[in-house]
């Protein structure tokens, strides 16, 4: 591992898709870290997490309440939300301006993804 690779957090309660990820995102030389609730990341605390991936249909705290907890607390943070439910249901909540990936998606479509918000993220702490 890179030591100095961005540490993503995953937060899903499906095992399949936590280890999923967790190679996926190894395999682009990121570190992972992996939480089956959004309590159990909140408990690890966010201080060296770069970037946050979460389902949206959690039991404890849904992918949302958790998005504007993270936002609130670390707007540093770019957050991915994920779903295996069909994402016109939350259309009306979340908007069209962040969509959400819905599962299975594209992994290299994922990475893209990441690589881009970590990019954007550090020209803006640059400019600040």
């Amino acid at each position: 591992m890179n030591p100095g690779a961005a540490v993503i957090a995953v937060v899903d309660d499906d095992p399949q898709v936590l280890e999923s990820l967790q190679e996926l995102l190894e395999s682009a030389e990121f570190i992972p870290r992996t939480f089956s609730s959004g309590a159990a990341l909140l408990a690890e605390g966010m201080a060296d997490i770069d970037v946050l991936i979460t389902d949206i249909g959690l039991q404890d705290m849904d992918g949302f309440e958790l998005q504007a907890c993270v936002e609130g607390n670390y707007p540093h943070i770019p957050v991915f939300l994920i779903s295996g439910r069909h994402e016109k249901l939350y259309r009306k909540s979340f908007g069209p301006e962040r969509p959400v990936l819905r599962k299975p998606f594209d992994g290299n479509a994922l990475l893209e993804a990441i690589r881009q918000a970590l990019a954007k993220r550090d020209r803006s702490s640059i400019r600040s």
